[in-house]
């Protein structure tokens, strides 16, 4: 396991998750930094640099050159292995399983060599302090790297990831995930859960914007405005057309049956 330790922040930070593939997002993110003037050197990326949108290797690069802290997500423990699926924890007979094939073989073909060995490198586990509280960086949780933790999760699941996690970087006041696309923060046993989100793919409210968090005293999750319709003109021009591409301008999945019945809409 490979722990990477940022040691005590004293200013903001920003954290963010999924780019996946999503440039003109990524583009964004940064211009939204530059804005609040906190560098790359504050901040951190939960994984999955490569999935559903059309730009994979320039993202991974592009993430790569600015120089952000980055958890390795389960995209890229799989890319960096040339895996054959994304092993993103769905049912085999979801949506988002099948809808995966399209997009993953999409992925597989573009990503060099030089992304693959840059991913393989990104630790499983971020850890930094601010404010006095110490915070570990994860992918979907430390039990399974594509542990879908939800807002509705039990309390269970979530003290089940901070033992996990404890057990392998000492005591945290609080996680910061991935994976799950839904931005949320839960207080468990006076400890936080925070899920950045992701700012490649909207999280399914019907708004195309995306979602990142900041730290400062307290986390605080912010709407991610970008040309979606660049980044859906790139999908379409690359054929990825099994339906995240109106995701991009609708806000809404093609694969809410990956959801708990509670949070579909439909």
């Amino acid at each position: 396991m490979k722990v990477t330790d940022l040691g005590d922040f004293e200013d903001p930070i920003l954290v963010f998750g999924g780019p996946y593939s999503n440039l003109q997002a990524f583009d964004a993110l940064k211009a939204a930094a530059r804005r609040l003037d906190i560098p790359a050197e504050r901040i951190i990326c939960t994984g999955d640099v490569v999935a559903y949108c059309a730009d994979a290797e320039a993202t991974a690069q592009a993430v790569r050159e600015f120089g952000c802290a980055a958890v390795a997500g389960n995209c890229e423990k799989q890319l960096a292995e040339r895996s054959e699926d994304c092993a993103c924890g769905f049912d085999s007979s979801s949506q988002c399983s099948i809808l995966a094939r399209g997009w993953y073989a999409h992925a597989l073909d573009q990503v060099s060599q030089d992304s693959r060995d840059w991913m393989a490198s990104c630790p499983d586990i971020v850890v930094f302090t601010k404010e006095e509280r110490r915070y570990a960086v994860v992918h979907g949780g430390l039990t399974d790297i594509s542990r879908f933790i939800w807002p509705v999760s039990s309390d269970t699941a979530f003290i089940e990831e901070f033992s996990a996690v404890e057990e392998a970087v000492g005591s945290v006041d609080g996680i910061i995930a991935g994976h799950s696309g839904i931005p949320f923060v839960y207080n468990t046993e006076q400890r936080l859960w925070i899920n950045a989100g992701a700012i490649g793919m909207p999280p399914n409210d019907g708004s195309p914007d995306t979602t990142y968090v900041t730290f400062d005293d307290q986390p605080r999750i912010h709407r991610l405005r970008y040309d979606f319709n660049a980044t859906r003109q790139a999908m379409e021009n690359a054929e990825l057309t099994q339906g995240y591409h109106e995701t991009l301008s609708t806000g809404l999945w093609p694969s809410e049956d990956s959801l708990p019945c509670i949070m579909r809409h439909t």
